[in-house]
């Protein structure tokens, strides 16, 4: 009997391991785009200033009908009225609104 619930055990972990692994991922590589928009958010740190890159390009049709590409320049550190030390921008979170 306890073979029995043991063997169980064993095809029913297999059961939810093999369910749970086929999950698939779908990576911008292998979308169609036939008719889409990318973006693509992008910082770079120089010097005392960063960089808040945005790219966008669209398809239709299978070709690309428009690229343009944005820059907005910050100051890496912010003075802050009660702090010694000035508030970094380095590590600051991205939320992105899509409408």
């Amino acid at each position: 009997m306890m073979k029995i619930y043991f063997l169980f055990l064993i095809g029913l972990t297999a059961l939810f391991t093999s369910c749970t692994n086929s999950a698939q991922t779908n990576n911008l590589t292998h979308l169609e785009k036939t008719a889409a928009r990318e973006v693509s958010l992008k910082t770079v740190v120089q010097g005392d200033s960063i960089f808040h890159i945005t790219s966008q390009t669209i398809w239709a049709n299978d070709q690309i009908i428009s690229t343009k590409t944005d820059t907005i320049k910050t100051l890496k550190e912010i003075p802050d009225w009660n702090a010694n030390t000035p508030t970094s921008l380095v590590n600051i979170p991205i939320f992105v609104t899509v409408q």
